[in-house]
Order: C-alpha cells, then sequence, then structure tokens
C-alpha cells in the first residue's frame, strides 16, 4: 500500500493488483469495497484517507 499526500499529489489508490471479492463485495486485495473502487478517482484526499482507514480495519478483521 503506498500513500503519498504532498500537496501536489493526490493519494494514490490502495490496490495491489490482487483484485477478488468476497461475499460482501470487499475486495481481498485492499480492503475497498467495491463501490468505493468505483468510486475512488471522484473522492477527495480527505475522503481517500476516511477510506483508507476504513479498507485497513476490513483487511485486519479478516486475518
Amino acid at each position: 500500500m503506498k500513500l503519498q499526500s504532498t500537496s501536489n499529489t493526490q493519494i494514490e489508490t490502495p490496490c495491489i493488483r490482487n483484485c477478488c471479492l468476497d461475499e460482501k463485495d470487499i475486495c481481498i486485495g485492499c480492503g475497498r469495497h467495491v463501490d468505493e473502487i468505483v468510486q475512488w478517482r471522484s473522492y477527495s484526499d480527505a475522503q481517500r484517507k476516511v477510506l483508507m482507514s476504513l479498507a485497513k480495519n476490513r483487511k485486519q478483521q479478516r486475518v
């Protein structure tokens, strides 16, 4: 997972190219819901930070 948050750079996608959705439509690779993946480009950096935290928590719960 790569995070960049400089004034000229947006937070990059947490995608690790291991896309596979579980029964709740959560990607087992990055931890995002399919709707979050589709809408990623439209989110602000603040929204992306929140989603990164949610995705991290989802992945930790999976383990």
